[in-house]
């Protein structure tokens, strides 16, 4: 260990003990020099003294006087100050030393002592307190105290009582088991979990923006009030936060719990550039060196805010089912980074990420009607009456904030170590990594939302076209039409399957990529020429439900719409409508509409888009539902209209017609008689 000791610097030195290694520097540049500074040219009033004028006395003369005057002191006081047993000897050394070692050539050594671990801790002792740690891991959780009885038990059983009489006391025990495993406050299948993780002994510098992303969700510490029925609402709050550059990348406000898609969308922001919003200033614009503001614009096609973009490496978060799915497992393949999650239970391998959830919320959450505080017992009065905030006005306030304040705000802990007193923000640190090692202006076309979507692999109806989730889609379609007539060229394990991409959040349709092209395939049950209100996977599932509780086996999807608009929409008067759900059935249909509505962001981000589009209404969404209704009415009565009525065959015409044993009628015989034609009579005949 000796050979890795670094020297000992001024600053380890506490502040006390600072002030009196400057006076005993003090006392001896004056017996050296004759002067306190160490030079005439500092000389304070009044010196040099006459006992240490250096024209006057020899440098001998002036150890022996300072070494005098220090003894003049009170005992206390040369106690206090550290000159107490100060000799020409002492003086001597100090001079030697000070070359050298400059001002801790003076330091007292006991000041700061090497640490080289507690003398009691022999080997046996240390190996023993190493195997009762890696036994409580495997074991239920257990005091210190039984901690020390296995201590004792495995000295004595392995080394002999000898060893075990060097065992120290209690206190020491804890104190090292402190030092060596922390204090280990978790649960006990955390700490288990934990310490199976393998760090490796190594830490991740990071040196450049992107490569590390930390992705983390929260519940939105704000009532907000839904976009369709005014009623407060929580949602969660997932954000990317760049390790580099301390950069809140992007951003998500769901209502209700997240899904995989929603984080695969929050990867696509981060590559993609935030477009400029109508109400933004021009300081919010582009603005970083090296890469002009009008060519960022003339690349992405719009606008470009002051929000740095960029292509992940590596991503980290916790272990939330929402980031461990396959799903996100095949967009993290499809956009080539790599997943990192932390260990189990440990939110310090995210630091940064939940000190921008904090960060967010003392800045700007606080000040903001709805705030619930931390938890139930801090709560305000009624913070869901105080609720003001739609989720589009919080969505636009939460990005205003972030690209005016945020990004421009300064760094004091985050700052880099290149540069720890320097004054930074998350957009100065990317300039300085723009100019170090340039841009790359990345941007992915709009086919990248088809390939982050779920993909199904299934083969091809020639009638009703492809079936997923327990829909049909595209039957009918001419894509397909071509494509039923010969198998999938595909192999493998998927052999002889198409690969069609649903969007859970709308499955009003699904997409199919041709040749490079993508084709929509839509629901085979939705009339025609009118659109039904977009509606997700879990109202498909309800759909099934209600159809299968009704004892309904449906042959078509069109069977399933009336089911579905019942679910989806009311066909109650506008005023009474809402009153007829109850508060969970809105706020499922107020997610519905959020998730469905963020769909259609995505699928139209590259047309610049600054906002998700608008919510529809109660009142348009009865409507809209009525009108639906209608008109599947009218095409229904228009298809029975077409074909000629005719009245039903009576019981028994249908067997008697096919019979071959039934007799002719007598009316039929005589008919057939009269139009017969008299042959001659043949001899023999009857009489």
């Amino acid at each position: 260990m000796d050979d890795k000791q670094q020297p000992v610097r001024f600053e380890d030195l506490k502040d006390d003990d600072q002030k009196r290694l400057r006076l005993r520097v003090a006392h001896f540049l004056e017996a050296e020099s004759g002067f306190r500074s160490g030079s005439r040219h500092w000389a304070q009033q009044g010196e040099p003294r006459p006992e240490y004028d250096p024209e006057r006395t020899t440098l001998t003369e002036r150890r022996f006087a300072k070494v005098a005057e220090l003894k003049a002191l009170h005992r206390d006081d040369a106690r206090q100050l550290g000159l107490g047993q100060v000799s020409e000897r002492t003086l001597q050394r100090w001079s030697a030393a000070w070359p050298e070692q400059g001002i801790m050539g003076l330091a007292d050594g006991r000041l700061t002592p090497v640490v080289r671990g507690h003398r009691k801790i022999t080997l046996q002792v240390a190996e023993a307190i190493h195997a009762v740690h890696a036994e409580c891991l495997h074991r239920s959780r257990v005091g210190m105290k039984t901690r020390e009885r296995m201590i004792h038990q495995f000295v004595r059983e392995k080394f002999g009582t000898e060893a075990e009489k060097k065992i120290p006391h209690y206190t020491t025990l804890l104190k090292v088991w402190k030092e060596w495993f922390g204090p280990e406050s978790g649960r006990q299948r955390y700490l288990r979990s934990a310490a199976a993780v393998d760090t490796g002994g190594s830490t991740v510098t990071v040196t450049r923006p992107g490569q590390v992303v930390v992705l983390d969700t929260t519940p939105f510490p704000v009532k907000l009030r839904d976009d369709v029925f005014g009623e407060p609402i929580t949602v969660d709050l997932t954000l990317a936060l760049d390790a580099f550059t301390h950069s809140l990348a992007a951003f998500r406000l769901t209502p209700g719990s997240d899904s995989s898609i929603e984080v695969a969308m929050l990867l696509r922001d981060v590559m993609l550039p935030l477009p400029m919003r109508p109400d933004w200033t021009p300081d919010m614009e582009w603005h970083y060196p090296g890469v002009p503001a009008a060519l960022v614009t003339e690349f992405a096609g719009h606008p470009v805010a002051g929000r740095p973009f960029f292509a992940p490496e590596t991503v980290t978060s916790d272990h939330g089912s929402v980031y461990k799915n396959h799903h996100l497992v095949q967009v993290a393949r499809t956009l080539g980074v790599v997943l990192l999650p932390a260990r189990t239970m440990r939110p310090q391998d995210k630091a940064a990420c939940e000190r921008a959830f904090a960060g967010i919320q003392s800045l700007l959450l606080e000040l903001l009607l709805g705030y619930r505080g931390r938890d139930v017992a801090e709560r305000g009065a009624d913070p869901e009456g105080d609720a003001v905030w739609t989720v589009d006005e919080m969505e636009h306030l939460l990005a205003t904030w972030i690209v005016k304040i945020w990004q421009n705000r300064r760094l004091d802990q985050y700052a880099p170590a290149w540069d720890p007193g320097g004054q930074h923000s998350p957009n100065t640190l990317f300039a300085t990594a723009a100019a170090r090692d340039g841009i790359a202006l990345q941007i992915p076309d709009a086919s990248l939302y088809h390939h982050l979507l779920p993909a199904h692999f299934v083969k091809i109806h020639g009638r009703r076209g492809v079936k997923i989730a327990g829909l049909w889609y595209g039957g009918g379609h001419p894509v397909l039409g071509e494509l039923s007539l010969f198998p999938s060229p595909r192999s493998g394990r998927h052999r002889d399957k198409w690969v069609v991409h649903r969007d859970p959040r709308d499955c009003r349709q699904v997409f199919i990529q041709l040749a490079g092209q993508w084709h929509a395939l839509p629901w085979n049950g939705l009339p025609t020429g009118e659109d039904v209100l977009a509606f997700s996977d879990a109202r498909v599932q309800q759909v099934l439900r209600e159809a299968a509780q009704a004892g309904l086996v449906p042959r078509d999807d069109t069977e399933l719409l009336p089911v579905l608009l019942d679910l989806i929409g009311a066909r109650s008067p506008v005023g009474s409508w809402p009153s007829q759900m109850t508060k969970a059935e809105r706020a499922e249909r107020t997610r519905e509409v959020a998730r469905a509505r963020a769909a259609q962001h995505d699928r139209t981000a590259h047309a610049g888009l600054a906002s998700p589009p608008v919510a529809p209404g109660p009142a348009e969404l009865v409507r809209h539902n009525q009108r639906a209704v209608d008109a599947e009415r009218r095409r229904r009565r228009e298809a029975a209209g077409s074909v000629p009525l005719t009245s039903p065959p009576r019981l028994g015409d249908g067997l008697r017609e096919h019979s071959l044993f039934t007799l002719p009628d007598a009316d039929a015989d005589a008919d057939a008689d009269a139009g017969s034609v008299p042959g001659p009579v043949q001899e023999g005949g009857s009489r």
